[in-house]
């Protein structure tokens, strides 16, 4: 029994859990499948066979399929819970460049590959899906494609003197609330690079990513709203572009130790009034124009 949970979907790529529950020794009927896929192994293990070879698939080794080949598998030992990550042949050859076949399959899963595959999963909780989310895709991408790669890629060449102006125009972008900045992939191709060079470029100029840059401008933004007492922590994160109020509120407690109302209460303290130690001061009672004879007048000498 194959039971496949969606974790997220974008155009160019789409996350799912796949939990398998069958028992069986024998290979499957071959499949054909027409998008690029990563798939890595949180639990259990099993047997892929593509173009004839066949490989046991398990925590330490995760393997890349690609368009048009056909592939069967095997469950000898039981279930297994895995991540599959499909991606558009778009994004594939903007990482890969324009390969056709895949010459590796299996990809060795060492430590920093397995903490990518848990980032990646962490980023999906986060709810941050169009920038942390997708960095981490990249990263994690680029690292599979490096190791089934044979020849020159895109992830190979680093283009010189180039990135400065495509950061401070990203920058642009993202300040100016340019529609196209709403997510790294569109943003990226309103800048007419990949998101990969995109994402590679902000750590070299800045020092930071691109999904920090901008979380930066927005938390500065959520400050001034909160500074100018705003009342509806809801329609701050729904302005702001955040998923709910509950991912503001870890983003702001991520990035500056506080939630939203404590930072509202810091930067909109209660006003006192003047003069509180000597009591509250009572208004003067108002002038009605009319003096009653021998009350209040001066004296004459």
């Amino acid at each position: 029994m194959l039971t496949a949970i969606p974790v997220t979907s974008r155009p160019d790529f789409s996350i799912s859990s796949v939990n398998c529950r069958s028992d069986h020794a024998r290979w499957s009927a071959p499949e054909v499948r027409t998008d690029y896929r990563v798939v890595l192994v949180r639990h259990g293990r099993f047997r892929r066979k593509a173009a004839g070879a066949p490989a046991d698939i398990d925590a330490t080794l995760a393997y890349v399929g690609a368009p048009g080949e056909e592939e069967s598998f095997a469950h000898p030992a039981g279930g297994d819970v895995c991540t599959s990550i499909s991606v558009t042949p778009g994004l594939w050859r903007s990482l890969a460049g324009d390969t056709e076949a895949l010459t590796v399959q299996a990809v060795y899963v060492d430590p920093p590959l397995d903490l990518a595959h848990r980032s990646l999963l962490a980023a999906a909780r986060s709810g941050d899906v169009d920038y942390a989310l997708t960095e981490e895709l990249l990263a994690l991408l680029s690292t599979a494609i490096g190791r089934t790669a044979t020849g020159p890629t895109p992830l190979d060449s680093t283009p010189s003197g180039r990135d400065r102006p495509l950061v401070a125009a990203a920058r642009e972008a993202i300040t100016a609330s340019h529609p196209a900045s709403d997510t790294l992939s569109s943003l990226a191709e309103l800048l007419g690079v990949s998101p990969y060079r995109l994402s590679r470029a902000f750590p070299r100029e800045l020092g930071v990513t691109v999904t920090h840059y901008r979380q930066r401008v927005r938390v500065g933004r959520a400050l001034d709203r909160l500074e100018a007492g705003e009342s509806s922590l809801s329609a701050l994160a729904a302005d702001l572009g955040y998923a709910d109020q509950a991912h503001l509120t870890r983003t702001m407690r991520q990035y500056l130790g506080r939630t939203p109302a404590a930072l509202r209460r810091l930067l909109t303290p209660a006003r006192r009034p003047e003069n509180l130690e000597h009591g509250p001061v009572l208004p003067e009672p108002p002038v009605t124009g009319i003096v009653s004879a021998g009350v209040g007048r001066p004296g004459r000498g």
